[in-house]
């Protein structure tokens, strides 16, 4: 089966304002990133289980060439991506989002 991968809107800005910040630093860099981005939501989408469970049932999937992590949660049809941060980030960030 495969999942829909559905973003929240705030997940959908930490993705704009990390290309954004990527572009600013050399162009072409943030649609690499949105690139990189993209596979990850495909792999998550192809075996979204397979991913580490993080925090209540929340997972985590790192994107391979950027220090990022996409943290979501796996419904009964889709995933609902919750964040996309720095992996840097305190958990914290984010879990105030579930």
């Amino acid at each position: 089966m495969t999942y829909r991968v559905l973003l929240r809107k705030e997940a959908q800005d930490d993705l704009s304002d990390a290309a954004s910040w990527y572009e600013e630093q050399r162009l072409g860099l943030g649609g690499e990133f949105l690139d990189e981005a993209g596979a990850a939501f495909r792999r998550i989408e192809a075996n979204p289980l397979a991913f580490v469970d993080v925090y209540r049932g929340f997972r985590r999937a790192l994107l391979r060439r950027f220090p990022f992590a996409v943290y979501f949660r796996v419904e009964p049809e889709s995933v609902s991506v919750v964040a996309v941060m720095h992996a840097s980030r305190s958990p914290a960030a984010w879990q105030v989002r579930t």
